[in-house]
């Protein structure tokens, strides 16, 4: 079991982040199977970009370096705030020194690094560092920068519902919440599915959390330089991990109020702006306006203004509406849009 104590303090200093960095490392490990699998339809449509840029890149030096329990820090940064990009991480990247990068390459090297000749070139080059940045560079715009404004927007979703929680029910539900084997008992956060423990003090500077859609379980960073953190899966994911890929058959939803429409009700179940949702669902803003007013209109969503942005979310009618539906066929965030 880990274990965190917590103060008053760290509540204060606590905070969410967005990682575009980390969020590309778990995925280049899913690719290499080095992690949970990707489903059927990610894999295949990634799986030959990843196999040519093994080949025309130096991306198995970086692969090399991964380990069953993460990687170097210098090629996953920590993140600064929710707006940090992968311009961000990639200039922190870049910027390593040398002998910085050696002393991660020593202490995470695994046995692949040393059988192949060739990443053990790339490892030993004094220009390791900026041959490893551009391969992770044109990993990111090969791979993910396409998919990332809609991933993006589901983290961010994630997080205003958590922001939500706090403000309705306090740091200890939203926590909880993360995970079902996480508890806040006697002034700390336990967590229970960890098989190495121990108790980690926050000393004020309390905990980052930061929503992915590539990890399946709840992960911790405890070492420098990053904060002690929480890495954990961004609700709205689950359509990006079915087991099955094959598409079940009409919706009962989709045929009630327009294929569009069951979209927006399906992921509303934690409020979101018309941006937000524009870009989880890859459709134009004056779309999702439009069939956020019909929604409105028929009582099945009702609007809040958060700071400058106007939040959507279900009523309970919407609930139940959904709630009674027979399935959700393809219309998860990951389905190609329609003004249905």
């Amino acid at each position: 079991m880990l274990r965190f104590e917590v103060s008053v303090e760290d509540l204060l200093r606590s905070r969410f982040a967005l990682s575009p960095a980390m969020e590309l490392c778990k995925l280049l490990r899913s690719l290499a199977r080095q992690d949970r699998a990707l489903p059927g339809a990610w894999a295949a449509r990634l799986g030959p970009a990843f196999e040519r840029l093994r080949r025309e890149t130096e991306l198995d030096a970086a692969l090399a370096l991964q380990t069953p329990h993460g990687g170097p820090d210098f090629i996953a940064p920590p993140p600064r705030g929710l707006s940090q990009t992968w311009a961000d991480d990639l200039a922190v990247i870049r910027a390593t020194p040398l002998d910085v990068a050696r002393r991660e390459f020593a202490g995470v090297a695994t046995a692949a690094s040393h059988r192949d000749p060739r990443v053990r070139a790339v490892l030993d080059s004094p220009d390791a560092v900026p041959r490893i940045a551009e391969a992770m560079d044109r990993a990111w715009h090969d791979l993910l920068a396409a998919d990332w404004p809609q991933l993006r927007a589901i983290c961010e979703r994630d997080i205003v519902y958590r922001v939500g929680v706090i403000g309705e029910d306090g740091w200890r539900t939203a926590v909880e919440g993360l995970h079902p084997g996480i508890a806040w008992r006697d002034g700390g956060i336990e967590l229970d599915f960890f098989s190495q423990g121990g108790t980690v003090q926050l000393s004020g500077e309390g905990l980052l959390l930061i929503p992915s859609v590539f990890v399946g379980s709840v992960g911790a960073h405890l070492d420098d330089p990053w904060p002690k953190t929480l890495l954990y899966p961004a609700r709205g994911t689950a359509a990006l991990w079915q087991a099955d890929d094959t598409a079940p058959g009409p919706d009962a939803l989709a045929a009630l109020v327009g294929r569009a429409r069951a979209r927006l009700l399906l992921v509303l179940d934690a409020p979101a702006s018309t941006s937000q949702l524009a870009r989880t669902l890859a459709m134009t803003p004056g779309a999702v306006g439009d069939h956020l007013a019909i929604l409105r209109d028929a009582g099945l969503l009702v609007r809040a203004r958060s700071g400058r942005s106007v939040l959507y979310r279900r009523t309970p009618l919407g609930d139940a509406l959904v709630g009674g539906a027979s399935g959700t066929g393809d219309l998860s965030p990951a389905a190609g849009a329609s003004d249905g």
